[in-house]
């Protein structure tokens, strides 16, 4: 249970590190327990979707030790999970299938947790795991796969990002060359596959709608630093364009962020790119239209936070999601702080310049919880943000912190 406390203020001033990527951090974990060696990661986030899929990890025999802020994660014997209440902690717990079966030749999962944002069915990774040679049964709630697994070749009916990466973790000690077509083009996806790459295997083609990955024998430890959150970095952003100000983010990196820094130029706040982060100044003026997409298009992890820019920005912004169904369970939410947004089916239309009230608010899933924090920063009075599931803290790293940094009035209670 975490309560948040936000109250409007001055425009935010100063500067921001951003952490490690939770959504590259997390396939890293289960990449771990396709070698008896060490991987060692400089920098780990403390979030709590990090820490279940690590005592995950622990469970099929991975050891992990804290060094500093970084972690180092060995699996000198790998075993199938026995504790099946782990895996509904969080979705990327049905990582460990790829690795699990390229490894030990069988793997045992139950369906996995997460955000309530709409369906996110794992069949595109069951098809991939049974092109490759898996044989899958269900039983009691279980699936289990088992094979020796060959090369083949796999077209995703989606680029889903979460089927690509347990593919490519399978297919590393497959027989043969694997190719992965209408593959996911994230930078997660890049960045996996340059960890997988530094211990041993051989991927091609990451980044792109074909990934190409021949099979070898076994793998061996790394270290590797995963790429910097684009989705902590592009919320940042968002709330100096609700709050208007001058943040400069460091770590930040803007060839992962374009769709979203388009539209914040977009709605009137000027955006500087240079090596080392971003820079934003000024508060969101105009209306937009924003279509979420797969990467490289407007990223649905964004979609939430964004609406907040449109509420503060005069005019009409429209919005049509087309990743999740359930991707609007802010909108009730912002309603109640006074916003002006109408729903019909995926498409929100919102008259934004409407002065938001500050007032009891719950947090449905993880970005809208920050969403609604963002809210707070433009909201008359104050504004309280119940996250009775811990949602924010699953892909913010005391995201209060960052924000009091910047000169925000947050506080967690």
């Amino acid at each position: 249970m975490a309560i948040f406390e936000v109250e409007s203020g001055a425009p935010l001033m100063g500067e921001v590190v951003v952490h490690p990527a939770k959504n590259a951090v997390l396939p890293i974990v289960a990449a771990s327990l396709l070698t008896k060696d060490t991987i060692f990661v400089p920098e780990m986030p403390d979030l709590s979707d990090v820490r279940s899929l690590c005592g995950l990890a622990e469970d099929c025999g991975c050891v992990i030790r804290r060094e500093g802020a970084g972690m180092s994660l060995s699996t000198p014997n790998a075993t199938l999970p026995s504790a099946a209440h782990m895996m509904r902690w969080t979705r990327a717990s049905v990582l460990i299938m790829g690795p699990l079966l390229a490894r030990l030749g069988t793997a045992r999962i139950t369906m996995p947790g997460g955000c309530a944002i709409g369906q996110r069915p794992i069949d595109l990774h069951l098809k991939g795991m049974a092109a490759l040679g898996a044989e899958i049964v269900t039983r009691q709630g279980f699936v289990e796969l088992q094979g020796r697994l060959r090369g083949n070749v796999i077209y995703l009916d989606l680029p889903s990002v979460g089927a690509t990466e347990n593919i490519m973790m399978a297919a590393v000690l497959a027989e043969g060359v694997t190719r992965i077509e209408n593959a996911a083009k994230e930078p997660e996806i890049i960045d996996l596959a340059q960890c997988l790459n530094a211990m041993g295997a051989q991927i091609q083609g990451a980044g792109t709608g074909t990934i190409s990955i021949r099979g070898v024998r076994s793998l061996h430890g790394a270290t590797h630093q995963p790429i910097p959150d684009r989705i902590e970095a592009g919320t940042l952003c968002c709330a100096a364009a609700i709050a208007g100000g001058n943040i400069l983010v460091r770590g930040a990196k803007p060839e992962h962020m374009r769709a979203l820094l388009f539209k914040l130029q977009e709605a009137g706040t000027s955006v500087s790119e240079f090596p080392g982060g971003l820079r934003i100044r000024g508060k969101a003026q105009w209306p937009m239209e924003v279509r979420t997409l797969s990467y490289p298009g407007f990223p649905t992890d964004m979609q939430a936070p964004m609406m907040v820019v449109a509420c503060v920005a005069p005019g009409t912004s429209v919005f049509l999601e087309t990743i999740f169904e359930n991707r609007f369970m802010h909108i009730p939410e912002l309603l109640r702080m006074g916003a002006n947004i109408r729903v019909e089916d995926r498409v929100a239309v919102i008259e934004g310049g409407y002065p938001l009230q500050g007032t009891s608010v719950s947090c449905p899933d993880l970005r809208s919880g920050a969403a609604l924090i963002l809210a707070g920063l433009a909201a008359d009075g104050v504004t309280r943000v119940e996250d009775p599931q811990g949602h924010i803290d699953r892909g913010y790293e005391r995201f209060e912190h960052a924000l009091t940094e910047l000169g925000a009035r947050v506080r967690r209670l």
